[in-house]
C-alpha cells in the first residue's frame, strides 16, 4: 500500500539552519512556520537536527536561546532513508523509534527532503478519501 517512492511524496523546500545558529533563530522558524524539526546542514550536509520538544525541554526562558548555539543541543544520531526507498519505510521508522520526521538523505549524506508524520497521514487520508472534504469539514468546525 506504501509502495510508491519517496521522493514522490517528501517536501524538498526544507527550511533548514547550520550549527552556529542561534536557538533564539530555531524558536522563531518553530513557532512562525508552525514546523516541529529543522534540519541542521552544513556544506548541504546533514549534521543534526533541533525540534520543538529539544527547545521546550530545556526549560529556558526566550532570551536564553538567543546565545545558544544550535550545536549544542541538536541531535546528531538520526535515522535517515534514500529517496528511492518505498514510503513504508518512513512510516516504519516512525513508528518503531516514535519520530515524528525522517531526513531523505543522498548516499553523501546531502539533506534532499524530509517526510513527517503529517505527510504520512495525509497520504493515507488521500488514499481512504479521494474526493474533496473540505466543505464537510468546514460544516462540522462551525
Amino acid at each position: 500500500m506504501m509502495n510508491e517512492p519517496i521522493r514522490q511524496h517528501m517536501t524538498t523546500n526544507v527550511i533548514t539552519l547550520k550549527p552556529d545558529s542561534t536557538l533564539g533563530e530555531a524558536r522563531d522558524i518553530l513557532l512562525k512556520k508552525r514546523i516541529h524539526h529543522i534540519p541542521i546542514v552544513e556544506n548541504k550536509m546533514l549534521v543534526g537536527m533541533v525540534t520543538s520538544w529539544d527547545l521546550f525541554k530545556l526549560g529556558k526562558a526566550a532570551d536564553d536561546y538567543q546565545s545558544m548555539k544550535v550545536s549544542e543541543i541538536m541531535t546528531t544520531k538520526i535515522a535517515t532513508l534514500e529517496p528511492d526507498q518505498h514510503l513504508g519505510a518512513v512510516a516504519d521508522v516512525l513508528t518503531r523509534h516514535l519520530f515524528h520526521a525522517v531526513p531523505i538523505v543522498n548516499d553523501k549524506r546531502e539533506l534532499l527532503g524530509i517526510v513527517t508524520s503529517t505527510d504520512i497521514i495525509r497520504y493515507e487520508h488521500s488514499k481512504e478519501y479521494p474526493e474533496n472534504l473540505d466543505k464537510f469539514v468546514h460544516e462540522n468546525m462551525v
